[in-house]
């Protein structure tokens, strides 16, 4: 073959060259090191987290595999925002009450209490009246993308049965959130204590209640082998779990990777909080029939008192900034449309 010959062919070649350097890196694997902020223990672990991992190592061939940290393996539960924030860790699960402080809508998402009556009205709300879009683009501002993992109650385990207004008052509710704050007005004393140590400080005393989702939560944690009084109705529902990603790490990925990565949050909120409502009462019959569990209200006058207790919470998230109010007024418009009228500023004031 003649140098012109040899020289004509080389363009292909190139072009030949680049096609196979490119599917080379289309088919390259990418691992994300996963910091939760669930124990090992916790239903949520496996159901949520290790089922995502495997249903996108699957779909994206494994292009894209997460290597996951129990709760405390690389950071604290409070440091997780800001570690996939920094990228140290591409991507964490997070109650967005640690969040509270960097984004204005995470209480609300957290779910606020007397707002909900079922999980279908949060679902409607956070999906197709476009609330979950707000909290996306306040997470969008520190570079992270947003995506819950699903909807469902936050219930209290008790010690102890509360019989007066008194007996609640003694007690300390290990709590987080918005219902820190909320409990506290209601008349409670909260403490803050990480998950991993839950079981211990109810078994010791440390504290005498505490809500961890509501009854798969307690019972994956085994909290009902130390409280056995389980309360009715929930103190919130709402988006309590939520996956937190590095926009720049999903950036990075090939283009039909992050449509997966997208489709499959998508589709983990709806699998999520149905499987976690069927599973709900699955958990209750189990917990009733080993513990002996007793499903109880609280006292009239101490649920008069979260009442007034609910509408101070809501005027606090209101006033953390705008972004926070158009959410409030949101779900003030949605409320009226279900013939629930949301509570009035002078209330609230009245309730502080």
């Amino acid at each position: 073959m003649s140098y012109f010959s040899r020289l004509a062919l080389a363009p292909a070649v190139v072009v030949a060259l680049s096609l196979t350097a490119f599917t080379a890196s289309a088919q390259e694997s990418v691992t994300w090191r996963v910091q939760s902020h669930w124990p090992q223990s916790s239903s949520s672990f496996a159901d949520s987290l290790e089922y995502l991992r495997d249903t996108l190592d699957e779909r994206t061939e494994g292009r894209l595999k997460l290597e996951l940290h129990a709760a405390g393996g690389l950071f604290g539960a409070d440091e997780i925002f800001n570690a996939v924030r920094r990228g140290v860790i591409q991507m964490g699960t997070i109650s967005p009450a640690y969040a509270m402080g960097e984004m204005e809508t995470a209480g609300i998402a957290f779910g606020l209490p007397a707002a909900f009556e079922n999980e279908w009205e949060a679902q409607y709300f956070f999906k197709t009246l476009g609330f979950e879009d707000m909290v996306r683009e306040d997470a969008a501002e520190h570079g992270l993308y947003y995506s819950t993992d699903k909807i469902f109650t936050n219930e209290m385990v008790l010690t102890a049965k509360p019989e007066t207004a008194d007996d609640f008052r003694a007690l300390t509710i290990r709590s987080s959130g918005t219902l820190q704050n909320y409990l506290t007005d209601a008349g409670a004393a909260v403490s803050s204590i990480p998950g991993s140590e839950l079981y211990q400080a109810l078994s010791s005393g440390v504290v005498d209640g505490a809500h961890w989702g509501a009854v798969q939560g307690a019972l994956s944690m085994s909290l009902y082998e130390v409280a056995r009084y389980h309360v009715r109705p929930p103190l919130s529902i709402g988006g309590i779990d939520a996956f937190i990603i590095n926009q720049e790490a999903i950036d990075a990925l090939p283009e039909d990777v992050q449509q997966i990565l997208y489709n499959t949050l998508e589709e983990q909120f709806w699998r999520r909080t149905n499987e976690y409502i069927v599973g709900e009462q699955r958990a209750l019959a189990r917990a009733q029939a080993e513990h002996d569990v007793e499903v109880i209200e609280l006292p009239q006058d101490v649920r008069d008192q979260m009442l007034q207790a609910a509408q101070a919470s809501w005027q606090r998230e209101r006033e953390k900034g705008e972004k926070a109010a158009a959410a409030m007024d949101l779900l003030d418009d949605y409320l009226a449309e279900l013939g629930r009228a949301p509570a009035s500023a002078e209330e609230a004031e009245a309730a502080e």
